[in-house]
């Protein structure tokens, strides 16, 4: 990492301790910062290697036990920017987990089950540890706290098999949410696929056939997001650790078969118990990137931006998910 980075990510460090009243325009100054040791603990290397992934896990000094979900995206054929198996391999073998997914609501070779498995496959996953389609047979219901628009979430029913989840997002874009990190991975990434559209519509329909048909107003449909991720958090009581990836940071998300190409480089691996405080330290990092001639954070904040992505993280705190306060903790020596 050259000295103009690592100055960046202490630079961060210290202005995000307490940071989190909104996403912080590398122009305005953080809040002062408070009571620190209350605030939760973001941890994080610039070391995106299995390794870096590994420790920055260790970091949080939690060990799982008992079933281990493992949730990722296994990324639409044709994308390359999905986590790589090589990347996770080792903190999957640690936790003995199995990597679990939930099929799309579009259609694709993720929106059938049979297609999904062979992804599975031939993307790299079947290789290295067990995996499961959460809703590949089935689905159910779990309750959520905010009956604002979603009254239910409708979860891939092998859910309910696990004792703890590790939820591993890989940081990005995306061309609906704004950016997709550890909370669109919860809601939307373990929503089966009808529980898919049934938060996209913000609860007016449940079938995956509609989709495209009954989308909600977007504040709404972000909302919905919220409370679907609070009602997994929720449902595992604290079992739950939150990773999230800062490579290959395309404006779209590994939803899309064909992304844009990234315009910044990489940036790094974060670790949080608190996943409000995760993807709000990962925005933050992303608002007050010190851009220059080719590697350039504009396109990303345009797209948060322009799709109004901040409003899950307002609306996630707001409904007790987590804080938008953190300290931010690097691990690198």
């Amino acid at each position: 990492m050259n000295m103009r980075k690592l100055f960046f990510i202490v630079a961060v460090a210290m202005a995000c301790v307490a940071c989190g009243n909104k996403a912080v325009n590398k122009n305005e100054a953080a809040p002062a910062a408070e009571a620190v040791a209350e605030k939760p603990v973001v941890y994080m290397t610039t070391d995106i290697s299995p390794e870096g992934l590994v420790r920055v896990y260790d970091a949080l000094g939690v060990v799982p036990t008992g079933r281990v979900a493992v949730k990722i995206s296994t990324g639409e054929p044709g994308g390359n920017n999905f986590l790589q198996p090589s990347l996770i391999k080792d903190l999957v073998s640690k936790v003995n987990g199995t990597i679990v997914e939930c099929n799309t609501a579009y259609t694709g070779p993720r929106y059938e089950t049979e297609s999904h498995l062979k992804v599975f496959e031939d993307h790299g996953f079947a290789a290295i540890a067990p995996i499961d389609l959460l809703d590949g047979t089935a689905e159910t219901r779990i309750p959520v706290k905010d009956t604002t628009h979603i009254k239910y979430n409708i979860v891939g029913a092998n859910l309910l098999n696990y004792d703890w989840v590790v939820n591993l997002a890989h940081f990005k874009g995306h061309a609906m949410g704004g950016f997709g990190g550890v909370l669109k991975n919860q809601s939307i990434g373990i929503a089966s696929a009808n529980g898919k559209a049934y938060i996209h519509s913000a609860g007016a329909i449940e079938e995956k056939e509609q989709i495209w048909k009954h989308t909600a107003e977007q504040d709404k449909f972000i909302e919905a997001m919220a409370a679907a991720a609070q009602s997994v958090h929720d449902y595992f009581e604290g079992c739950m650790i939150y990773i999230n990836v800062m490579n290959n940071l395309s404006v779209d998300c590994d939803c899309n078969a064909h992304p844009a190409d990234p315009e910044m480089k990489d940036v790094g691996i974060l670790a949080s118990l608190d996943p409000v405080a995760l993807d709000q330290a990962c925005v933050d990092l992303v608002f007050n990137y010190p851009s220059s001639e080719g590697d350039d954070a504009a396109a990303l904040i345009e797209r948060i931006n322009s799709r109004h992505g901040i409003h899950i993280l307002e609306h996630s705190a707001a409904i007790g998910l987590g804080s938008r306060e953190y300290e931010l903790r690097s691990i690198d020596k």
